[in-house]
């Protein structure tokens, strides 16, 4: 076992029999070991690379580009969050997190693509009447799910990330919000909670979906616990700039539940990981548990197979681009132009990074060429 300098696919990959023979995997976990174990390993194929300077020769394995491989997304953050500088509107923004009560995790988990398709559709519908009761003005926003904590616990929830402001019900004006909050937090609260209880009441009622064993058959037993809780709309001090706005989307735009560095250990059968424990604000906490417990809390943050994580609603949504472009003509701005469209990522790595992997790691001076292919072993 490895102690320093481990990553998720050598866990991934320790355990890879045995996570195949369990029978309640469903296809999209299967696959997802499968990837993040054999990426950049000989098992996916790849090529050999030669200086030509001083003959110095390595192999280069190819990627999974599995979304849930935390290898695979630095690059795609990258290239994603350049490109999204082109239709951010250029004022302050707000991220809002919307959450749900803990009672309602164990039906969320077992009907992931439709509950989760609620929980956008009910934040999204949410910022909108709050938008037009308290500004008149139709908003934006880019939302992201999220399933995980810190600790690898299964928190399903939404980031939202929503200008400060919109465009006024004829289209003419940008209204600007004032002051610190976009719209009074209790307020947009109770919208969200009808909003979601209300889908949550119609799916129910039409038998969509699978309801756990430990909840009442009758959903106007579950509605009146829902109502009695005080649901959480989360919001953070306003991101102001449109830069600074494009390094905090970095931060949780193609996110993976757990990130390689934060993997600490794994010895003995244990692994131990860092976190951030929210409610006393200490950072580089230490958690560890069993690596198969481990595995299984990343298993329980693999999204269903083609669901969208990513959602953009109002005048950030794409069908509204002639809106959005509207917006940037009565702010009288123009649009930020993408650094990093139609290049290699192999010249994004060296613009980002400073690192030319086309240099010779041996001699530093020649470049590498390659000279001929590796195949997949089985």
């Amino acid at each position: 076992m490895r102690t320093s300098k481990t990553e998720l696919a050598d866990i991934l990959a320790g355990h890879k029999d045995f996570l195949m023979s369990k029978r309640n995997l469903c296809t999209v976990q299967r696959k997802a070991i499968g990837d993040i174990a054999s990426c950049r390993t000989s098992a996916l194929g790849g090529h050999t690379e030669q200086c030509g300077q001083c003959g110095y020769k390595r192999i280069s394995y190819n990627s999974c580009r599995n979304r849930n491989c935390p290898k695979c997304q630095q690059s795609k953050q990258i290239v994603w969050v350049d490109k999204l500088k082109s239709s951010i509107v250029p004022v302050k923004h707000f991220q809002l997190v919307f959450t749900i009560p803990d009672i309602l995790r164990p039906l969320f988990y077992i009907n992931q693509s439709l509950c989760y398709t609620m929980l956008f559709k009910a934040s999204a519908e949410a910022l909108k009447k709050a938008m037009k009761h308290y500004h008149q003005a139709e908003g934006g926003a880019i939302a992201i799910l999220h399933t995980w904590g810190q600790a690898l616990n299964y928190h399903p929830h939404i980031h939202m990330i929503v200008p400060a402001g919109g465009i006024d019900v004829d289209g003419v004006q940008w209204v600007h919000t004032e002051g610190k909050f976009l719209v009074p937090i209790k307020a947009i609260s109770k919208m969200f909670r009808g909003v979601l209880i209300h889908m949550i009441d119609k799916e129910w009622s039409k038998g969509n979906l699978i309801v756990p064993d430990r909840f009442e058959p009758n959903f106007d037993i579950l509605k009146k616990d829902l109502y009695r809780k005080g649901w959480v709309v989360f919001a953070e001090k306003p991101i102001k700039g449109p830069g600074q706005l494009i390094n905090y989307l970095g931060k949780y735009i193609n996110r993976v539940a757990i990130s390689n560095h934060r993997i600490k250990e794994w010895c003995q059968g244990k692994v131990t990981f860092s976190y951030t424990n929210n409610r006393i604000h200490t950072r580089n906490c230490k958690m560890t548990i069993n690596d198969v417990d481990f595995i299984n809390r990343f298993l329980w943050h693999v999204l269903p197979k083609g669901f969208y994580k990513i959602r953009y609603y109002g005048i950030y949504a794409h069908m509204n681009c002639d809106k959005r472009e509207q917006c940037f003509e009565l702010l009288e701005e123009s649009p930020f132009i993408p650094s990093f469209e139609a290049i290699p990522l192999s010249e994004v790595i060296k613009r980002t990074t400073g690192i030319d992997h086309s240099y010779c790691p041996a001699c530093k001076q020649g470049r590498m060429l390659r000279i001929g292919q590796c195949n997949m072993t089985l």
